[in-house]
């Protein structure tokens, strides 16, 4: 920027260290800084006026995030990419606007908003018997109702419902720890979560503790509905007709 009484141009810049669709943008942490010299009129109109500005520009980034996922956003090409993130950031001043993007321009597609998913469910049943049944085929099949593709292990592929749902086995410690690239088809292309399946033994019993990573806010919902009723309650069933079966 340019001081007017002097004419003297200065360099600085803009850090956003903690953006996040989870925390208020006011309560965003912004800080200016410039080199050595004179200019501090500058500093400090950054820090007021200029830290508004910037305010609102992440405002309106975060909440085109969001508008444009629930609308079921396809990811754009990169040039469109470029087009978007600049139209909505039209600010006075190159510093302040080349400060606020959040990422280069040359990458392909934006972040999308994502959240954790953690579950915690008992089952009746050993744990090395729960653990087979999400790594062996049949039995995958069983609970699914449905043909799947079941590569248990590290690098092997997986598929059910019908391809709703696909992924990759990334780690597997036997009757203790399932670790998996997860996505459904209706998430944006190539986007995956990370599902880490954590058996517990407790004798008969078995804890078992979910923590899915990366799930697209807009598919919390839907996604622990999934796995409640999809996989656990399925699982649930499976287990009573093999206890009835033996009996």
């Amino acid at each position: 920027g340019t001081v007017k009484e002097s004419g003297e141009k200065h360099k600085g810049s803009v850090e956003i260290p903690n953006l996040s669709e989870e925390n208020e943008v006011d309560d965003t942490e912004i800080n200016i800084s410039k080199k050595k010299g004179e200019g501090d009129v500058l500093k400090d109109l950054m820090r007021t006026e200029g830290t508004t500005k910037v305010r609102e520009a992440l405002r309106d980034y975060l909440k085109a995030l969001k508008t444009e996922f629930t609308l079921g956003m396809i990811l754009p090409t990169k040039a469109a990419a470029g087009q978007e993130l600049a139209a909505e950031r039209k600010l006075s001043g190159n510093t302040v606007q080349d400060s606020v993007l959040p990422q280069p321009l040359d990458i392909v597609g934006v972040k999308i908003p994502t959240v954790k998913i953690l579950m915690r469910e008992i089952f009746n049943s050993p744990a090395d018997k729960l653990y087979s049944i999400f790594t062996t085929k049949e039995l995958v099949q069983k609970f699914s109702r449905c043909p799947a593709v079941i590569e248990a292990e590290k690098g092997g592929k997986l598929q059910m419902f019908d391809g709703c749902v696909s992924g990759e086995y990334t780690e597997l410690v036997p009757s203790q720890r399932i670790v998996l690239k997860w996505r459904c088809r209706n998430w944006p292309d190539e986007h995956y979560a990370t599902v880490a399946l954590n058996f517990k033994d407790l004798a008969a019993q078995t804890e078992l503790q979910l923590e899915c990573k990366g799930v697209p806010v807009s598919s919390e919902d839907s996604t622990r509905q999934c796995w409640k009723k999809q996989y656990f309650e399925e699982i649930r069933i499976l287990l009573q007709q093999s206890r009835d079966n033996m009996e």
